[in-house]
Formats: structure tokens, C-alpha cells, sequence
């Protein structure tokens, strides 16, 4: 059933933590009432308490609870909820939940599921990509074969080091960098088993691995029926084994054509899928060139930069368009003006980064001009180990770069959360790194950098 035929009066949120409560705040603005899904190791959630009402789907493991479609869409049916909202994570970018939200009668609030599985495939994703004119990384330009010959030979002609990626995959799972063709044929037979055993799917793929690139990602948002804007972009360098941990908007020594030239491509790829909802495209970029390397179909965990330099609520627009409103905004109206900044606040040692689960016994959330938390701890929350470790979100907004680095280092001093131990004590020591200060950093810079804290 497609989304626009209703109205949504009554959403279920299958998600927790910070983005569940987000969801729910977006509802709230628009008079829609939320029911709250949750584990029985999430009762006491902010979300779960604030919503109008609650239903536990099943034990603390996410197989029983978060990623139990027929507990959810059975919650939907007992609270009469038009639709679902998936956040991200979990299920948001599981095509055969949308499928089967959509086939029990109820709007699922993102792309369509073709879409999902277009995308969520990545070898269908660069093939779709380059028919619409989308960058790519050179590479393998499909599945790999099974010829151990012809692999080689790819592999010259791509030249290394080369990268070996789950077809399947994500989250930095399924990948396996090779230097030398030495090591090329077992890397190859490793990373398939990888895959099959994380994806169920040994579909591999090869590209070139290229040595220092930046990650930057375009905001995109498309009204289903073939009109698509973007919002920009944002920066996502700073992270450690492919987990992001300090995100901007915009990126910094990007100039304004190459921002527009590469925001309209991914508009023309919109376009020809009839993208629906919000979406990101993202990119490696290295020497003035970006390389495609994946979309990710559902809201980012670092959608509220975005929202800070654009002023529009991207939670709130993917409540509107699943209501069947038209979208509201033309690229025209879409500006950019000043810097927002991002840090990931995580439940976990800041040096060897074990998960910190436990009773948090104070709290206190920062504040002043331009810093925004996203957050649903407090004080006497219990952090469950059972879920991702991320806790917090801290935003700073500023009329540039500086004033937003000023702004954000401020509030970590503010911010006060005990009992549990905090990446907190990394992000103010990388934020008066030289090399910080001044942007621009690559893919590569925080794992080089840990070795030396």
C-alpha cells in the first residue's frame, strides 16, 4: 500500500535510544501519536515513558525484539498505527521488512523496497550509479567470477593495493585490503567466507583502494514520484574501523561547484529510482574526485548537521512525505549557512573502547548558543550492554568552522555524565589536534592517531 493513501494519526517507533526519541519529538510537532516498541531491557527508555503508548516485543537480545518483524507489525495491528517508522539501524534498511510492513496495510516510513534492495546491494548500487552518471571507484564492475585467473588479471589491471568488499555488506564488515598479488587469492576466499557468514550472501567485489581519501556523504530527499533535492553535504572522516565518530556540515575546502555538480548527480540517480523519503549517498573523495561507494536508505545517525546548516527537520519531512504531502521545499530554497559540528558520545573506555555499560548516577546536558544533544539518558538511566554504545550526541552551530569548534569544545567540558565511562576525554583531546583545527582530515587520520594517544 502506498504511503500517500493515508494519514498518519498513530506511528510506532521500532527503534531506542536517541533516534526513537527524536522520532517521537518530530510526531509530537505534528499532533501524530506514537506507540513505543521496546525490549524488556528498554521499559525505562525516555522514549518508552513520553509515548503515548508501549508494547514489549520480546527479550533483550535485538534477534527477539528490534529485529522481530512479526513483533512489530503485530504491535502495529493490536494499537491500531497507521505506519512504522524504522530510524536507523535494526531494520531500516531490511527490504523484506518494508515489503511486509507495506503488504499488512501499513506505511512504512522510507524508501519503497525495491529501493532498499537496489541499494542494499552494492555491486546493483555502482551499476545504478554509473548509468546515471554517479562517480564510481574503479573496480571489478560486478560480482567477482570464480576464476583465479582472470582475478589476477583484474586485479593488475585495477592495480593495487586493491580492496575486496562484501557485495552484501556495510558497517565495515566484508572488507579486506590487498597489497600484493601474493595475497590476492586467499584474501579472496577469506573475504567470500566473511561475507557468507555475516551477510548470507559470498558475493565479492573488487575496487581500488585508494590510500588517503576523505568520506564525505550528500543529503538527499526525494518525494517518490521522481522530484528529488539535496541538502548539502557533510564530512565524515573521523572514524575508526569504519564507525564515524565526528561528523560536519558543510566539508571544508570543497568549493561551491563541486558541491552543486556533485549534489545533482545524486538528484539525476534519485530521480531515475523515484526515490522516496530521506537518503544519503556516499563518497570517497581524494584529489579533487569523488568515488561512489555506497547509499544508505534511511536517516543518518548524523542527519541533525544537516539540519542545523539548513534549517529543515529531516524527521519531520519523512513524517510529511509518508503522509502523501507533496514535498515542500525546491532546490532553490535549499541554503547553506554556517558550520555544525558532531560528536558521537559513546558508552565505552575512550583508550580501549570496551563497551561501558551501567547505571549513570549524574547528568547534566550542556547548553548555550547554537549547541544542541540529542540524547535519552538521565540520571539513574541504566546503559543495557545488550544494543549499540551510543549515548549522546552533541552538536555545535556557529556562523563557521571556528566558531563551531569553539562552541563544541566548550560544551565538553560542560557535559557531565558518571557512573559509566565516556569517549568524551577523545573528543577533547582530537579537537585541539593541529591537524583538527585546521579540516580535512582523512579516512585514515583517527586510527593513526590513537596509536600515538
Amino acid at each position: 500500500m502506498e504511503s500517500n493513501t493515508r494519514k498518519l494519526d498513530k506511528v510506532v517507533i521500532a527503534n531506542r535510544g536517541e533516534i526513537a526519541l527524536r522520532i517521537l519529538r518530530a510526531c509530537r510537532e505534528l499532533d501524530i501519536k506514537t506507540v513505543a516498541v521496546h525490549s524488556t531491557a528498554d521499559r525505562d527508555l525516555m522514549h518508552v515513558r513520553l509515548a503515548d503508548e508501549s508494547v514489549c516485543i520480546g527479550n533483550p537480545s535485538a534477534s527477539e525484539s528490534y529485529l522481530n518483524m512479526p513483533a512489530i507489525i503485530s504491535a502495529a495491528e493490536i494499537t491500531d498505527a497507521v505506519a512504522i517508522h524504522p530510524g536507523y539501524g535494526f531494520l531500516a534498511e531490511n527490504a523484506d521488512f518494508a515489503e511486509r510492513v507495506e503488504t499488512s496495510g501499513f506505511v512504512f516510513i522510507g524508501p519503497r523496497p525495491e529501493s532498499i534492495r537496489l541499494m542494499g546491494d552494492k555491486v546493483s548500487a555502482i551499476a545504478l550509479m554509473k548509468e546515471a552518471g554517479v562517480p564510481t571507484v574503479p573496480g571489478s564492475d560486478g560480482v567477482l567470477s570464480d576464476d583465479p585467473e582472470k582475478n589476477l588479471k583484474l586485479a593488475k589491471k585495477i592495480a593495487y593495493p586493491v580492496i575486496l568488499k562484501a557485495a552484501g555488506g556495510g558497517g565495515g564488515r566484508g572488507m579486506r585490503i590487498v597489497h600484493t598479488e601474493s595475497h590476492l587469492l586467499n584474501a579472496i576466499a577469506l573475504t567470500r567466507n566473511e561475507s557468507q557468514m555475516a551477510f548470507n550472501n559470498p558475493a565479492i567485489y573488487m575496487e581500488k583502494f585508494l590510500e588517503h581519501p576523505r568520506h564525505i556523504e550528500v543529503q538527499v530527499f526525494g518525494n517518490g514520484e521522481g522530484r528529488a533535492i539535496f541538502l548539502g553535504e557533510r564530512d565524515c572522516s573521523v572514524q575508526r574501523r569504519h564507525q564515524k565518530i565526528i561528523e560536519e556540515a558543510p566539508a571544508v575546502d570543497l568549493s561551491e561547484k563541486q558541491r552543486e555538480a556533485i549534489g545533482a548527480l545524486c538528484v539525476q540517480a534519485c530521480r531515475r529510482m523515484k526515490y522516496r523519503g530521506a537518503g544519503t549517498f556516499e563518497f570517497l573523495y581524494e584529489d579533487g574526485k569523488f568515488y561512489f561507494i555506497e547509499m544508505n536508505t534511511r536517516i543518518q545517525v548524523e542527519h541533525p548537521v544537516t539540519e542545523m546548516v539548513t534549517g529543515i527537520d529531516l524527521v519531520k519531512e519523512q513524517l510529511l512525505n509518508a503522509s502523501g504531502q507533496p514535498l515542500r521545499y525546491k532546490q532553490e530554497n535549499i541554503k547553506i549557512q554556517g558550520h555544525a559540528i558532531e560528536c558521537r558520545i559513546n558508552a565505552e573506555d575512550p583508550l580501549s573502547f570496551l563497551p561501558s555499560p551501567g547505571l549513570i548516577t549524574s547528568y547534566f546536558a550542556p547548553g548555550g548558543p547554537g549547541i544542541r544533544v540529542d540524547s535519552h539518558i538521565y540520571a539513574g538511566y541504566r546503559v543495557p550492554p545488550f544494543y549499540d554504545s551510543l549515548i549522546a550526541k552533541v552538536i555545535a552551530y556557529g556562523e563557521d568552522r571556528a566558531s563551531a569548534l569553539a562552541r563544541m569544545k566548550q560544551a565538553l567540558e560542560e557535559i557531565v555524565i558518571e557512573g559509566i565511562k565516556t569517549n568524551i576525554p577523545l573528543h577533547q583531546k582530537l579537537l585541539c589536534e593541529d591537524a583538527m583545527i585546521k579540516g580535512g582530515v582523512d579516512i585514515h587520520y583517527l586510527e593513526k592517531k590513537l596509536q600515538l594517544f
